[in-house]
């Protein structure tokens, strides 16, 4: 009984725990209500906001030729902003905006109930915003004006349709209504030619065609996040990862996971470290005979392969101090995995203590409420997941959206990885639920309490140098989360540092406009170096860095080689396979 009242009770709240929400709500009021100088401040706060409001609607700032600055927030940017009374509530908005986000800080508050009510507060003041209402947006009226009503009209039927698509979406059908991707999984995306060589329960391992007439001895293993399917990282030909690198000569593979449903529910972490890095690292070495290959993980499979670089590492230390191995240890079928050249990590976090937004979602009210959903269903689905990554960024991804198709009438330009990002996964209820309480809630593999195969392991066994990266505007995996790699290591670390957000920053191909990344080495020894003060002193480089990366594998590869010879009996079907075509409707 109580489980089902607290999960109807969830649903209610977009997922969220009510006990959670109001803990938090609770902590904020009962100290700003015993906080009267704060009370006072914030009182005389709102009298210089609204002065500073009222004079920045008077007379708008100017540039030396005496015209009107644009604003820097995207949403008003318009010139006819700039008129009363659209200035006026412009200005208006922004000062509420800004006090209520100083009136969120109160001393006392737990660190958690504190990001809590200033995200929330955030998300209203987004919602609130004029910008989304037609009555208060100044560039929607005078669009109207311009093309005689027609962009309201546009912008209605947009509404229409896209409410019909959600109620359709809504209602029960067996089997569920997929609608088709724009961009179709092997015709316009996930199209680099390879063989699917290696199949298990969990992944299926693409092994891609050589473009070259030498490759590098090492072969390179992409591991991506389960969260995703693989081909966010080959997608259209122009701006594919997997096709560049293998046209700078790299024999590539990449780990194809599988779409979980309701019998998966008992798979677990270490199922998807060793069924997933260890099995396809292992396959690669019998098939290729490389005694050495590199590796690169995006996201969550970029924190799996932290983890089992972390175990080989460990074991190579432990044979050169010529220390006992544990028997469980060589039962997870580290012996048979190859040693690792590099390790490279995209925006993928090893230390949980400031996972950024994500935070907001984890604690114990909140993990108990989705174990009790999953429990149900015996999986995270992807609806929730995708609704999730909206909800961290809804100013662009909801309002900013909506205000383009149902005040400007503007209809949506579909492109490749939005296509992707339709295509939703799920992840099985026992891996998300220890995912969240070993890592996000416990910290354990920063703190060196995690165990792979039974073992221990901390990141500064890692021996092979690393290349990590991080993104400026990750609301996922936020690069100064992912930078505290330099805490927990004891090897080469090359940190860059890609302007753009999780996926549109990682997917940063040659060519691309406006593009542009910092770089710098760390080397042994070297200590500590702030965040702060790296971002401020690396040097700021245009264009991709992808290129960065390119030149930083060969630097630590041998020398180019025939291609490795694929062997028919492996092959089990062209790329992009099977398990990446299986889509669910939730």
């Amino acid at each position: 009984m109580d489980e089902s009242v607290h999960a109807r009770m969830a649903r209610a709240n977009m997922g969220l725990s009510p006990v959670s929400m109001a803990l938090a709500a609770a902590d904020w009021a009962m100290h700003l209500a015993l906080s009267p100088g704060r009370q006072m401040v914030l009182g005389q706060r709102a009298l210089a906001l609204a002065q500073q409001a009222w004079l920045s609607a008077m007379r708008p700032p100017t540039d030396e030729q005496g015209s009107a600055l644009p604003d820097k927030d995207a949403r008003f940017q318009d010139e006819s902003w700039q008129h009363w009374p659209f200035n006026a509530l412009k200005e208006g908005f922004k000062a509420s905006d800004a006090w209520w986000r100083e009136a969120a800080q109160v001393d006392g508050m737990t660190r958690h109930h504190q990001h809590m009510v200033e995200f929330f507060t955030r998300q209203a003041f987004d919602a609130l915003s004029p910008s989304n209402w037609p009555a208060t947006n100044a560039e929607a009226q005078q669009r109207a004006r311009e093309t005689g009503g027609q962009s309201l009209a546009r912008g209605y039927q947009n509404f229409t349709d896209d409410l019909k698509k959600q109620q359709a979406a809504q209602q029960e059908t067996d089997p569920p209504v997929l609608e088709p991707l724009t961009y179709a999984v092997g015709q316009d995306v996930a199209t680099t030619p390879g063989k699917v060589v290696f199949r298990n329960h969990l992944i299926e391992l693409i092994q891609y065609a050589p473009t070259t007439a030498k490759v590098y001895p090492e072969p390179l293993l992409i591991v991506p996040s389960c969260i995703m399917k693989y081909y966010i990282l080959d997608l259209s030909p122009a701006n594919s990862m997997v096709r560049y690198l293998v046209g700078q000569g790299y024999t590539v593979f990449i780990v194809s996971w599988r779409n979980p449903d309701a019998s998966d529910r008992d798979l677990g972490m270490q199922d998807y470290l060793r069924l997933g890095v260890m099995d396809a690292m292992a396959a690669i070495k019998e098939r290729t005979k490389a005694p050495r290959i590199h590796a690169l993980g995006y996201c969550l499979g970029g924190t799996f392969l932290a983890m089992v670089a972390a175990a080989l590492g460990h074991r190579s230390r432990a044979e050169q101090n010529k220390a006992p191995q544990r028997r469980r240890e060589d039962a997870g079928g580290l012996d048979k995995l190859p040693e690792l050249a590099s390790v490279t990590l995209l925006a993928a976090q090893t230390d949980f203590s400031e996972p950024g937004e994500m935070g907001v979602f984890i604690d114990d009210d909140q993990i108990q409420a989705l174990r009790q959903e999953m429990d149900r269903k015996g999986y995270f689905s992807g609806k929730a997941m995708a609704g999730s990554f909206q909800f961290l960024n809804a100013r662009d991804l909801v309002w900013s959206r909506s205000t383009r198709r149902y005040l400007l009438g503007q209809d949506e330009v579909d492109f490749d990885l939005m296509s992707w990002n339709a295509d939703l996964t799920r992840l099985p209820a026992r891996m998300h639920s220890e995912y969240l309480s070993s890592l996000f809630l416990n910290n354990a593999l920063a703190t060196g309490q995690y165990r792979v195969g039974g073992v221990g392991v901390a990141l500064m066994d890692i021996h092979a140098p690393m290349l990590v990266v991080g993104t400026t505007r990750d609301h996922v995996s936020p690069w100064r989360s992912v930078y505290k790699i330099h805490l927990q290591t004891d090897t080469h670390v090359t940190f860059i540092l890609a302007a753009g957000g999780h996926n549109a920053g990682i997917v940063s191909e040659p060519g691309r406009p406006r593009r542009s990344y910092q770089i710098a080495a760390t080397e042994d020894g070297h200590g500590w170096t702030d965040p702060e003060e790296w971002a401020a002193n690396a040097p700021v480089r245009e264009g991709s860095w992808w290129e960065a990366m390119d030149a930083w594998l060969k630097a630590r590869s041998g020398k180019p080689v025939a291609p490795p010879a694929m062997d028919p009996a492996h092959v089990l079907c062209d790329a992009p396979g099977e398990y990446v075509m299986v889509r669910y409707a939730d």
